[in-house]
């Protein structure tokens, strides 16, 4: 893919007060918190405001890629995903509900059929390391427009297989995000099926935020109108329990 000059994918971090966010004993402090959650509120209209809406994130020759790529996650517990991974997830389906006209069952072979987009990317952790691979899938708002969505629609929630506490991972991202070009639904890394531990079968890239957003595992995408009353409420699993910024954008 052809990629565009952009600002720093750092350049915004400081400003939005992300630096904490891996410090949770920090943010934790009434005070503290007050202050993280108000520079969220600022941190999306500025970067979207200074670098537009459509704006890509940097893209990377092959010759870029990292040698190693850290993974992380965990699916222990989930009976579902572990029956379906066993079977190459031949029998296994994206389910697209909530706010939509056509509510879909995807299979595997429906998204690679797609149009799809390829896009070497830097994938940045808030744990502090960073690494550039190649994702390939087709775009989510492809998926989107195939179901439809209702007038009231507004965020998108993708569910998953991984189960890192109590509850299920979850992200979610708003619809300016979900309709980014570089917004995708990836298959593929680095020129084959994504690994396992990398979050077969289907894994989130929206290219323009941090790790945490890039969900893996992904069983199901749910069109809504608000995220209050689903789990903590806060739009994630590390929003709820650790708070992370909602909006991670880089």
């Amino acid at each position: 893919m052809i990629s565009r000059p952009t600002l720093s994918r750092r350049g915004l971090i400081a400003g939005g007060g992300l630096l904490l966010s891996g410090c949770d004993r920090i943010v934790r402090q009434p005070t503290i918190e007050g202050w993280v959650e108000g520079a969220a509120g600022l941190h999306r209209p500025a970067q979207r405001l200074l670098l537009g809406r459509d704006a890509l994130a940097r893209e990377f020759r092959e010759a870029d890629m990292s040698p190693t790529f850290r993974s992380n996650g965990n699916t222990e517990g989930d009976a579902s995903w572990a029956a379906h991974a066993a079977d190459g997830f031949a029998r296994w389906s994206l389910r697209v509900d909530g706010l939509v006209k056509r509510p879909l069952d995807l299979p595997l072979t429906a998204l690679k059929a797609m149009t799809q987009r390829r896009q070497i990317t830097r994938h940045d952790c808030v744990e502090g390391w960073s690494a550039i691979g190649q994702w390939q899938g087709p775009q989510l708002e492809q998926v989107l427009a195939m179901a439809g969505l209702m007038p009231t629609a507004r965020f998108v929630v993708f569910h998953c297989a991984d189960k890192t506490g109590e509850d299920p991972y979850y992200e979610s991202i708003d619809l300016v995000d979900a309709f980014h070009p570089q917004t995708i639904l990836a298959w593929a890394m680095n020129g084959r099926e994504l690994p396992l531990e990398h979050g077969a079968p289907l894994r989130l890239r929206v290219e323009r935020q941090l790790g945490y957003k890039q969900a893996k595992y992904v069983m199901r995408v749910e069109v809504r109108d608000t995220l209050a009353g689903l789990y903590g409420g806060k739009g994630g699993y590390w929003e709820d329990v650790a708070g992370y910024q909602w909006y991670g954008g880089i």
